[in-house]
């Protein structure tokens, strides 16, 4: 019986250093960043791997369009697509701590 307790153990002290190794995951994302860009570099957006946006960047070639709805499209695709790559980002951080495992709450 004594043995049972033992591996209850080990699989607790796993999963003790899964989870702190989740918290460095999570701390690296919030404080590395991706880049989102739209219309060849006219809009630009800085996203941190935890999905905040931080930065917006317009050209100057972006403020002389004078065309608002075009300008919309191209901040929100560069939103798409900075937020995006930060969370490709963060899936493949993370699936490097759980081995690839979907598992609930650690995420």
């Amino acid at each position: 019986m004594s043995g049972s307790f033992g591996e209850m153990g080990n699989l607790l002290k796993q999963a003790q250093k899964m989870q702190r190794a989740m918290e460095e995951a999570r701390e690296e994302l919030r404080t590395t960043t991706v880049e989102g860009t739209a219309g060849g570099g006219l809009v630009s957006v800085r996203v941190t791997g935890d999905g905040r946006v931080d930065k917006v960047e317009l050209s100057d070639d972006a403020m002389r369009l004078r065309d608002k709805s075009a300008l919309e499209d191209l901040l929100l695709a560069a939103l798409r697509d900075g937020i995006g790559r930060a969370a490709k980002m963060s899936e493949e951080r993370l699936a490097k701590v759980t081995g690839g495992l979907n598992l609930p709450g650690l995420t």
